[in-house]
């Protein structure tokens, strides 16, 4: 079910930000057509090795055509505001000022379709003291305070995939589909512009509206000792994920599982529990040190309270019930060969299938995309020949 069908998205977006809004309406069905620049294309496709077709880049761009044109010159503009002039999203991530000096301002291409719906995405906004700064991932988390939530001493190193891009690509989304939906009941088109250090800060609303109510910073293991959650080792070192949270009869049904009842009058209420989180956990680490993950599982089960293997990235595909909701795909590209990756998240009316796209080639659609715009065979070789294409 093609949600988006006859959506066009011109996605202009380099490394994460801008291409994963736009892989967003891909998924959904979005007809997307990746403009990059002749020769290299977007820089993630170089990333983490020789060639064009990094795993970074493949993570992002599934789903969508990609055309190369150079935008940099006034004869790349005039291209691409051939395929501005049948589109409906435009998708850009760069900084304030970068556009209007191409030349591919909301202003320049509000005169080229008055209905666009042209997505900004930067790292602190249009304006102010940062607005110049450039902004990547682990900019948006510092400066938001989401990453002092997540670490402990002094240590330099930043663990785990990206946050602050995605976070800000669901957000851009949103706000795109919404615009979209206003535009079709008014005619017009809209400006949608979302940061980096906003998004981020939407994400860590929890912690801020604490802080904002007590006063006071909330621990890094606060959130985790209200929801009562931990992760601890079994004997063969694999891992479990627990969470008997704020509902009693979970805690009561963890504490029979592992033969700890005397904690339900040691520890009566959630507050208790809260307050003694470290004790908890240390003890609790101790007791799923004594059997494997294997013959803790069907403990837990049959107690009935939340949980879950704790997996490393290999073991996703093998687990039962990822295998049973085909939460993975193949799909073969002709040069680079086959590319898996995860469905969209979202089931409408028992369906996520679409016309699966893998990544594109650098300029894989470039004659394609043209010949839809309306260029001959002969203008497209002229374009090709000036290096515009």
């Amino acid at each position: 079910m093609k949600l988006l069908q006859g959506i066009r998205v011109l996605d202009l977006g380099m490394y994460i930000a801008g291409p994963c809004t736009a892989a967003l309406l891909a998924d959904l069905g979005a007809d997307v057509v990746k403009v990059e620049l002749p020769g290299g294309g977007d820089p993630f496709r170089q990333f983490d090795r020789a060639g064009l077709y990094s795993t970074q880049f493949q993570a992002l761009n599934r789903n969508k055509r990609s055309v190369t044109i150079d935008f940099t010159k006034p004869e790349g503009v005039a291209v691409l505001n051939k395929l501005v002039e049948t589109a409906d999203v435009f998708i850009t991530n760069s900084r304030p000022g970068v556009a209007q000096k191409l030349g591919i301002s909301y202003e320049s291409m509000r005169e080229v379709n008055p209905r666009i719906i042209y997505c900004s995405i930067t790292g602190f906004g249009r304006d102010g003291p940062y607005s110049q700064r450039p902004a990547f991932d682990n900019v948006g988390q510092a400066l938001s305070g989401w990453s002092s939530r997540h670490r402990r001493g002094n240590d330099p190193r930043i663990t785990g995939p990206a946050i602050a891009d995605p976070v800000t690509s669901f957000y851009a989304a949103l706000g795109i589909q919404a615009a979209y939906i206003e535009r079709n009941r008014t005619g017009q088109g809209h400006l949608v512009e979302v940061s980096l250090i906003e998004s981020m800060i939407g994400l860590n609303n929890q912690s801020i509206m604490h802080y904002f109510a007590t006063g006071k910073v909330a621990g890094i293991y606060e959130r985790a000792a209200l929801s009562q959650a931990y992760n601890v080792t079994c004997k063969d070192g694999k891992r479990l994920g627990l969470q008997v949270s704020a509902v009693g009869k979970f805690f009561g049904a963890m504490c029979r599982a592992v033969g700890r009842e005397d904690w339900l009058v040691k520890y009566p209420d959630r507050m208790d529990r809260a307050r003694n989180y470290e004790v908890l956990a240390g003890e609790l680490n101790e007791i799923f040190l004594t059997r494997t993950r294997d013959e803790w599982t069907p403990v837990l089960e049959a107690a009935g309270f939340p949980f879950a293997p704790e997996h490393e990235v290999q073991d996703l595909e093998d687990d039962p019930h990822l295998r049973h909701l085909g939460t993975f795909y193949a799909v073969e590209h002709p040069k680079y060969g086959k590319v898996k990756g995860p469905h969209r998240p979202e089931w409408v009316d028992g369906s996520r299938e679409i016309d699966f796209r893998p990544p594109p080639g650098l300029g894989e659609h470039t004659d394609e995309v043209l010949r839809e715009t309306g260029y001959t065979a002969a203008e497209i070789d002229a374009l090709r020949c000036s290096g515009i294409v």
